[in-house]
């Protein structure tokens, strides 16, 4: 198993530390601007990634922060010559918020995925044609490449990941809900809003109506002609006629008790939350989960469970050295490790950045509840960043991208 492992680790495309995600957005930065405008929907194959920033891993689990890479890219780039990464990187934000606002729609996703579980355990053929699909033995062009692609790698280029939905709902007739949980348990970055609510959006029940159809003339020129497959489906019907529930209010952030002793807890959701505590903490000493919590397991897939353990030991030593405090790293996002943590931080408080909706967010939940019997308070503390943007994620993203100015300029991110 080590040997296994080490494979795994060696190979990556992502190397599990903070240096490594530094280095990789210094090199992205000057193509940020015209260069990725032109060529950012092409995918010219693995191995061939210099025209996106392949920095989504380490933005998704904020071992770099979506401020601090966009005030990277306008120290070079104007925000109007910079306008569609700036984009790309408020979409996965505007996906936060509009789940967060709506956090009903993630339970449905996982009550549709138990019952498309269960259909998989007595339905030979469909369970058939699932591990075919998964395994990369489909039979259509390009989609078995990147469903082998994503499993080596944990990895799709974005345009891929839309092609490989399409195919599966609509040419293949394959769940969706399974889809999704296919790209949770291989990519690195995958996240509960996007992924959810991209996989809604392709089989037509996110935008009432909107579906997206693969077409092999659009595959061959995003593709440089590597695939051009000739058994698509020609039509994408929205697999069931459904409208998003309206928005509720964020609740106002909580805020930190003053002058008690607290825990840094970190998670898979914010492994650099010390960066964003408030001035003037007592920081007693430093918690970082390696996974969520025992019974909803996460991340989902082994070879991401393996990176991200790295990757946290990284985020450990870093608040470490950052906080002049020790780290203790958890094996789960448990009670009874963060009750022994506080003990030996001689603290009653738990800091830790707030998680979005999803399988993190739950952990968080539970553990507050099974603590809180003990007088031990876990605060979830809202990212300046979140603060300012989520509320703006009511409808949909074209309303939202009106505001990226404005956002822009209440962080302070300006060109010089």
């Amino acid at each position: 198993m080590a040997d296994h492992h080490e494979t795994l680790r060696g190979n990556d495309l992502f190397p599990p530390n903070h240096a490594a995600a530094l280095e990789r957005l210094q090199a992205f930065v000057p193509g940020a601007g015209r260069r990725y405008a032109a060529e950012r929907n092409r995918d010219a194959g693995p191995g061939r990634r210099d025209n996106v920033s392949m920095l989504s891993p380490y933005i998704r689990h904020r071992v770099l922060s979506e401020r601090q890479v966009i005030q990277a890219v306008l120290a070079q780039h104007s925000p109007e010559g910079a306008e569609k990464f700036i984009q790309e990187v408020f979409w996965r934000t505007y996906w936060k918020g509009w789940l967060q606002m709506r956090p009903q729609v993630w339970r449905a996703f996982l009550r549709e995925l138990a019952a498309d579980r269960a259909r998989l355990e007595q339905d030979a053929g469909l369970r058939s044609a699932v591990t075919a699909a998964q395994e990369g033995r489909s039979g259509v062009e390009g989609f078995d490449d990147w469903a082998r692609e994503l499993v080596q790698t944990g990895y799709l280029h974005n345009h891929a990941r839309m092609w490989f939905a399409s195919i599966w709902i609509f040419t293949l007739g394959l769940p969706w809900t399974l889809g999704a949980e296919f790209f949770l348990r291989h990519l690195r970055d995958a996240d509960p809003a996007s992924n959810t609510l991209g996989w809604r959006w392709v089989a037509g029940i996110q935008t009432p109506g909107k579906t997206y159809l693969a077409r092999a003339d659009n595959i061959a020129r995003y593709t440089d002609n590597r695939f051009r497959p000739d058994n698509l489906a020609t039509e994408a019907h929205p697999i069931r006629e459904e409208s998003p529930p309206p928005p509720t209010p964020l609740p106002a952030p909580p805020t930190l008790p003053p002058g008690q002793r607290v825990l840094l807890l970190l998670h898979g959701d914010d492994l650099g939350g010390h960066e964003a505590l408030p001035a003037g903490i007592d920081v007693g000493g430093i918690a970082v989960a390696r996974q969520g919590h025992p019974d909803d397991p996460w991340p989902f897939g082994e070879a991401t469970a393996h990176w991200f353990a790295a990757l946290a030991e990284d985020a450990a030593q870093r608040a470490s050295n950052a906080l002049q405090q020790p780290a203790s790293l958890l094996p789960h996002l448990d009670a009874d490790n963060l009750r022994e943590a506080c003990d030996q931080a001689n603290a009653r408080v738990i800091a830790t950045p707030g998680a979005p909706v999803g399988p993190m967010a739950d952990a968080l939940a539970r553990v507050a509840a099974t603590l809180s019997v003990d007088g031990i308070q876990l605060i979830p503390l809202r990212r300046e960043w979140d603060h300012l943007a989520w509320p703006h994620a009511t409808h949909g993203f074209f309303r939202f991208k009106r505001e990226i100015p404005d956002l822009l300029a209440r962080n302070a991110l300006t060109h010089p």
